[in-house]
């Protein structure tokens, strides 16, 4: 399994190797384009050379907040960000042993159970989790009972929806393209 999310060879493999890694571009995928939230774990460690989430929690605020702010920005918001990156690598010290793959491996957990405790973390609203979970279903490995029903509609087979459909630039293209009719659709005004 390798993940080709960013386009970026030293990103993705990231990504494919540190859960944790995989967890905080989900974080960061709002208001940036996909690519560059998802190549923010990449950053982040070049910059402070943390790679777990023990090491980002207990990191100086004002120091991982630079290192946030470095051209280029992890993030359009680095302030925010930065704050509730740290504030998720705490939670997963304090609840899942530091270890983010915990999450979705701890118990032999059903797709809803994961679905539940990802959205118990910060930054983690509905959306964010469901297609987080469709990614861990179709891109990570994740094979928990009823994962494709508790991601839906993002764990639909053959979408292109999300992050979580990208496995190629054709795909990626895809998603875009999903995405820019979904935003001209919410704009469209109501018959």
């Amino acid at each position: 399994m390798a993940l080709h999310i960013t386009g970026d060879t030293a990103a993705d493999t990231l990504l494919t190797e540190n859960p944790l890694a995989l967890l905080v571009g989900m974080l960061l995928d709002q208001q940036v384009p996909m690519e560059t939230a998802f190549a923010g774990p990449l950053k982040i460690e070049q910059r402070t050379g943390a790679t777990d989430a023990a090491a980002i929690a207990r990191m100086d605020p004002d120091e991982f907040l630079e290192a946030f702010k470095q051209t280029p920005a992890v993030h359009r918001f680095p302030g925010s960000m930065a704050a509730r990156v740290q504030t998720l690598c705490q939670d997963l010290v304090d609840q899942w042993g530091g270890d983010a793959a915990n999450l979705w491996t701890e118990g032999d957990p059903s797709g809803p159970e994961v679905l539940k405790r990802l959205k118990t973390l910060p930054g983690f609203g509905e959306q964010k989790a469901k297609i987080f979970l469709a990614l861990l279903g179709k891109q990570y490995g994740f094979t928990g009972e009823g994962w494709r029903e508790a991601s839906a509609p993002y764990g639909e087979e053959g979408s292109y929806r999300s992050v979580a459909d990208i496995v190629s630039p054709e795909s990626l293209t895809k998603v875009r393209e999903h995405k820019k009719a979904m935003k001209a659709a919410a704009k469209a005004p109501k018959a």
